[in-house]
């Protein structure tokens, strides 16, 4: 009896030992959508900046010492309103030695021109010679072009000691302030940046492939809309101006659209909206379907004869409202999955979703015809 017993319990302790078997797979319930090709509006959206049409940098056009700076970043200046001053002590002192010589000068005119009237009168009565006439002539014509470069030099210094006030010659913001009271600057160096008051542009860029569609819409009215950061209505602008060289680091091509007389502020953010003409042929697909897989973006497959699914890699040509639009990887009537990607592995089973209440589809079944329909 104990030798009956022995087998049966050492049958008992393997059968306790082994590891139990993998329970098996469920069969997971998806949504899907058949692939059908249609058209569509491709809507490219850009950064962009409000910028003024016009900026210029006002500077000094004598060298100096900056005394004062009369307006800061984001001041609205007006056309002859004073913006800096340098300090005027040598300039004025310029003028001065400039009107001392304007005065020596018209005093040795003024004494040329009585010593030649008196000539005048000795040559007349035959005390002199005519060369000696003529001498005192060329003395007087000397004179008086040296009174003239002594008005014009006079003039010169005025002018300058009246630079060591700047002013703005037309109306605007300043945007920047390039040099504070204290530094010493050279003619023409800038002082600060002045965007002029008047139509405005959105500044954005565009990459390679799209500069030539950019260059293609110059010129034309509304071939680009500008939604402001955080609103909702668009306005439409013009494309007046496309850089003819890309940025030598982020290979982009700035491009400048006209906007007009706007309330939007300088340096405002904004999105600029560019729509391509309707492409036929193309497929659509939701955002939902669209996965990331070995640095490639994919999709699910369906296989509907033995219900399993496969990653196809695709091509992304942009997006259409809450739709990407593929540009290549996939045929016409092609089952893909539009839920649950994340949560799918390569040859896992599937079946047909169905929507609470509604008829089972048999496991034959083939996927849905029409492009917004679903499982």
């Amino acid at each position: 009896m104990r030798l009956l017993l022995l087998p049966l319990v050492l049958l008992c302790l393997l059968t306790a030992c082994s590891k139990p078997a993998p329970a098996p797979e469920p069969v997971r319930a998806v949504r899907t959508v058949t692939v059908q090709a249609g058209s569509a509006n491709l809507l490219h959206e850009y950064p962009a900046e409000v910028r003024a049409r016009a900026e210029s940098r006002p500077a000094f056009r004598v060298g100096g010492k900056l005394v004062r700076r009369l307006v800061n970043v984001g001041d609205a200046v007006r056309a002859g309103q004073a913006l800096a001053e340098i300090d005027p002590g040598d300039l004025r002192l310029g003028q001065d030695a400039a009107r001392a010589q304007l005065a020596a000068a018209q005093a040795q005119l003024a004494f040329a021109e009585a010593e030649f009237k008196r000539y005048a009168t000795l040559r007349e009565q035959g005390f002199i010679s005519g060369v000696e006439l003529e001498r005192r002539d060329a003395g007087l014509q000397s004179s008086r072009s040296q009174a003239a470069q002594a008005i014009a030099q006079a003039r010169l210094q005025t002018n300058q000691a009246g630079y060591a006030m700047l002013t703005a010659e037309v109306a605007g913001i300043v945007t920047a302030v390039d040099a504070e009271p204290g530094t010493v600057l050279s003619a023409g160096a800038p002082v600060l940046r002045l965007a002029h008051d008047g139509p405005r542009d959105a500044v954005f860029s565009v990459p390679e492939d799209r500069a030539s569609a950019m260059r293609a819409a110059l010129g034309k009215p509304g071939a680009v809309q500008l939604k402001p950061w955080g609103g909702i209505a668009t306005t439409p602008a013009t494309v007046r101006e496309v850089a003819a060289a890309a940025d030598p680091v982020t290979r982009t091509f700035l491009v400048r659209a006209d906007i007009g007389r706007t309330d939007l502020r300088l340096g405002q953010t904004a999105t600029v909206l560019v729509a391509t003409p309707p492409v036929p042929g193309v497929i659509k697909l939701p955002l939902t379907a669209v996965f990331a897989q070995g640095g490639q973006t994919s999709v699910w497959l369906v296989d509907r004869t033995a219900m399993t699914v496969r990653p196809q890699p695709i091509t992304v040509a942009g997006a259409d409202g809450n739709l990407v639009v593929v540009a290549g990887g996939l045929q016409p009537g092609q089952a893909v999955v539009t839920a649950g990607v994340h949560t799918l592995t390569p040859g896992q089973a599937v079946r047909w979703y169905v929507e609470p209440g509604a008829a089972a589809a048999p496991a034959s079944s083939a996927a849905p015809a029409a492009p917004a329909a679903s499982r």
